[in-house]
């Protein structure tokens, strides 16, 4: 089982982006484009207030006719956010998102974030987990290093 600190320190980028709850839900979007991701993290300091994603624009802007340009992040954000620790397992993690429908998770410890998980990342690493134990299987199967 991988802890989520090791998945932390694999990624090739491990900036969290960020927003303030008062930036427009255009701001939100428009950096979210420029970085190629799906969720932006709304901070005020160092405190973790919310989360807003695309699917937020989706469902409570685009469906609803409202004007992003107009509206505060903190209209449409999840306020009540979902975090995980460093010592967490990838299992655990995904559990978590599965069972609460969520794509991107806060990593916290100690109070302070130190960095920000998503679905894509726990898949990567289940993945090559699986692959290595495959490996493993067809070495013991084949009596390879005999």
């Amino acid at each position: 089982m991988t802890a989520v600190a090791d998945i932390l320190r694999s990624k090739r980028d491990n900036t969290v982006h960020r927003i303030g709850p008062d930036d427009s839900v255009f701001d939100a979007l428009q950096r979210m484009a420029d970085k190629g991701i799906g969720a932006l993290l709304v901070m005020e300091g160092d405190a973790i207030v919310g989360i807003v994603t695309e699917r937020d624009y989706a469902r409570k802007i685009a469906l609803l006719g409202r004007k992003s340009s107009a509206t505060l992040v903190r209209d449409v954000m999840t306020a009540d956010v979902m975090y995980v620790q460093p010592a967490q397992t990838s299992e655990e993690c995904m559990a978590l998102m599965t069972e609460n429908r969520l794509r991107h998770l806060p990593v916290v410890e100690g109070g302070k974030l130190v960095g920000l998980i998503s679905i894509g990342d726990l898949v990567k690493d289940i993945i090559s987990e699986q692959k290595f134990i495959i490996e493993q299987l067809e070495h013991y199967i084949t009596g390879g290093g005999r």
